[in-house]
C-alpha cells in the first residue's frame, strides 16, 4: 500500500545530549535567554510551529487576524521540521512564541535551568494510539511483546502509553528493536511522526502513539485502527501549549498580553468553526500542513460513538464525557500540571532524567505557569464556561480524571 510521504515535515523526538550542549550555548549566547532588547508593542509576532494540528490556535490566529486586531505586527509563522529545531530556534530568538509539548518547557527549565513560561494551553486531547489491523490488538493489555513508536521522550503520549501499560501489568522496555522482547515487555522508541503511518503499514511497528493528524492519516492510507484516543484515558489533558521567555513577558507585558487576546479570540473562534478551520489548515487551504483537508477534518472532527464507541472499534471508553477528538481551552489548570508532573516523574525516558527525582510538583505549579495574562485574555473574550469542557460553576479549578 502507497502511503503518503510527509518526510519534509519531520519531526525527531529525542533531546540527545548534542542537542542538549546547543541549547545551553544558545541560552548562554544571548545572555540566559536574553535578546528581547525592543521593547513595546511594534515588537513583531514570530510565532514557529510544527505541522501538527496542535498548532491550530497559533495559525488561525495569524490567519484570521486575531493577533492583527490586537494592533501586533505579525510575521508568517514558519514551519519546523522537529521539537529540537523549533526549540533551538525559539532559544536564539528567531522567534518569540511557540507551541511546545507541556513535558518539553519542564525539562527546559528545571533540567536545563532556561527560563521559558508556559502562557496558555494550546489545546486539549488530539492525539491517540493507532495500531495495524492485523495485529488484532483490542487493548492495552495486547501490546505485551510489540513494539510501539513515540514522538518524544518529554510528551503526554509517553506518559499516557507507559501508565496504560502499567495498569495492564507489562513492563515497559527501552531497547533495540531487534533485541530479544518478552511476552509482557513492551518496547518504546522514538520516531519521527511523518513516517509512523509508513512503518505502520511495511510492518517494522506494531503501533504508534502521536498526535493529529497523523492517527486520521494512518486510518485513511493504512486501513490502521485507533484502539484508544488519549483524552478518552486522561479527560481533556494539556498537550502541547504556548511558550514565551520570561525576559519577554517582563520587558513587554502590554505585547505580551495582546499576544495572549490574540490566541484567545482564535481559540473561541476555533470552536465555532472547526470545519473552516481544518480547511484553513491544509493543503486546499492556506498550506500551513502539509496535508489533505479530508484527512484534517477528520483528525479535527471525527469521533462519532458509531465508528470509536463500544459497538465501534472501541476507541472511545467515555462518551459521557462529551469531549471532542481536539478540544480547545486555553487555562493552563494547576491540577493538571501538577498531574503530569507526578506522572512524568513515573515515566521511563531515554538519556539523563536525574533531574525528574527532586522535582517538587507544587514547586512547578507555581514557578512554571503564568497564569495572569491568560486568565485577563479570558475574562475580555468573555469568560472561560464558552470553551471546551469548563464547569461554569467554578470554571477556574477542575478536578482531573484518568480512566482506562
Amino acid at each position: 500500500m502507497k502511503v503518503m510521504d510527509f518526510s519534509h515535515s519531520v519531526m525527531p523526538g529525542l533531546v540527545t545530549r548534542r542537542e542538549v550542549l546547543r541549547w545551553s550555548a544558545l541560552a548562554g549566547a544571548v545572555g540566559l535567554l536574553g535578546g528581547c532588547r525592543r521593547k513595546g508593542t511594534d515588537v513583531p509576532l514570530k510565532i514557529g510551529y510544527l505541522p501538527i494540528t496542535d498548532a491550530t490556535p497559533l495559525l488561525i490566529g495569524h490567519a484570521q487576524g486575531f493577533f492583527q486586531n490586537e494592533g501586533l505586527t505579525v510575521e508568517k509563522p514558519v514551519l519546523m521540521r522537529g521539537w529540537a529545531e523549533i526549540s533551538e530556534a525559539f532559544l536564539a530568538g528567531t522567534f518569540n512564541v511557540v507551541h511546545l509539548l507541556l513535558p518539553l518547557p519542564i525539562y527546559m527549565r528545571y533540567s536545563q535551568k532556561l527560563k521559558v513560561k508556559v502562557v496558555a494551553w494550546n489545546h486539549t486531547n488530539g492525539s491517540a494510539l493507532t495500531v495495524a489491523a492485523k495485529t488484532k490488538i483490542t487493548s492495552f493489555s495486547d501490546l505485551g511483546g510489540k513494539q510501539i513508536a513515540v514522538p518524544h521522550w518529554y510528551s503526554i503520549h509517553n506518559i499516557i502509553l507507559q501508565l496504560g501499560l502499567r495498569t495492564a501489568g507489562l513492563e515497559t522496555v527501552i531497547q533495540d528493536r531487534n533485541a530479544p522482547l518478552g511476552p509482557r515487555q513492551t518496547n518504546l522508541f522514538v520516531m519521527k511522526p511523518p513516517d509512523m503511518p509508513t512503518a505502520l503499514s511495511n510492518g517494522s511497528i506494531d503501533g504508534y502513539i502521536v498526535a493529529e493528524p497523523f492517527n486520521a492519516a494512518g486510518e485513511v492510507l493504512t486501513h490502521a485502527s485507533i484502539l484508544r484516543f488519549t483524552g478518552d484515558v486522561f479527560r481533556n489533558h494539556p498537550c502541547c501549549v504556548v511558550v514565551m521567555k520570561e525576559e519577554m513577558i517582563e520587558q513587554n507585558p502590554e505585547w505580551s498580553q495582546k499576544v495572549l487576546n490574540g490566541l484567545v479570540n482564535a481559540q473561541k473562534w476555533v470552536i465555532g468553526n472547526m470545519d473552516q478551520t481544518a480547511h484553513i489548515l491544509s493543503k486546499e487551504g492556506n498550506g500551513y500542513l502539509p496535508l489533505p483537508e479530508a484527512i484534517v477534518n477528520r483528525a479535527m472532527t471525527k469521533y462519532d460513538q458509531e465508528t470509536y464507541g463500544r459497538s465501534g472499534t472501541g476507541a472511545v471508553h467515555h462518551p459521557e464525557w462529551h469531549e471532542r477528538r481536539i478540544g480547545f481551552e486555553p487555562y493552563p489548570y494547576e491540577s493538571a500540571t501538577r498531574k503530569v508532573v507526578e506522572l512524568l516523574k513515573e515515566t521511563r525516558v531515554e538519556g539523563d532524567s536525574s533531574f525528574l527525582k527532586t522535582l517538587d510538583p507544587e514547586q512547578v505549579v507555581r514557578d512554571l505557569v503564568d497564569y495572569n495574562m491568560v486568565r485577563q485574555a479570558i475574562e475580555k473574550a468573555g469568560g472561560l464556561p464558552q470553551f471546551d469542557d469548563v464547569d461554569p460553576k467554578s470554571p477556574y479549578t477542575r478536578t482531573e480524571q484518568i480512566e482506562f
